[in-house]
């Protein structure tokens, strides 16, 4: 075979199924988030990420192992490690205060999933393990101190109700109430550090 032969020989696309596996994730958490996981179709999803339906059983096993990756993606606590402690109530505080929940926002849409999963009895119980894996555990371990279990806890209801309040406001709040929102739901935070 000559140098002219292998250059005329057309080149297979290489495929990449990490890039793959991604856009399957990236549609999922989209589907579930908006439909729930009984609404949420496998081969709307897969049309979504430009696969085929069967990648999804072979990459996550099916529609329960891709919600789980789904959640396991929504579920993160490691983001707010990098709050310095001091500052950490404040700053969650002003996160808070500043935002509503735009349709496009990620964050947001992650929290819609997690919302979905936990009103379907079908999914309440892989949200409870990646919850206590994800967040609360790693939250207690920063916590740390006395009664970390019990302030994580109290950590994460208030997180989730103040996420909930961002999800169902349609507008940014605005002075002076958004000061004195920030500053007593910084105390309320600070405390639970500090403690």
């Amino acid at each position: 075979m000559t140098n002219a032969d292998l250059l005329e020989r057309p080149q297979t696309r290489r495929r990449d199924a990490e890039a793959t596996r991604a856009a399957i994730l990236q549609a999922g958490k989209r589907h579930f988030a908006r439909s729930g996981y009984e609404g949420a179709y496998l081969r709307d999803i897969a049309a979504d990420a430009g696969a085929d339906a069967a990648l999804i059983n072979r990459y996550f096993g099916g529609k329960e192992g891709l919600f789980a990756a789904c959640l396991r993606e929504a579920v993160r606590s490691e983001k707010l490690f990098d709050i310095e402690r001091g500052a950490f109530g404040a700053q969650l505080a002003k996160m808070f205060a500043a935002k509503s929940a735009p349709e496009s926002d990620e964050h947001f849409q992650g929290f819609r999933l997690i919302l979905r999963a936990a009103t379907s009895t079908a999914t309440a119980h892989m949200l409870n393990e990646a919850v206590q894996a994800r967040f609360m555990g790693p939250i207690r371990d920063w916590l740390g101190g006395e009664a970390a279990p019990a302030r994580a806890r109290l950590f994460t209801a208030l997180f989730i109700g103040l996420l909930v309040e961002g999800l169902i406001r349609d507008e940014p709040l605005s002075e002076p109430e958004r000061s004195a929102f920030a500053e007593r739901v910084a105390g309320v935070l600070q405390s639970l550090v500090d403690s």
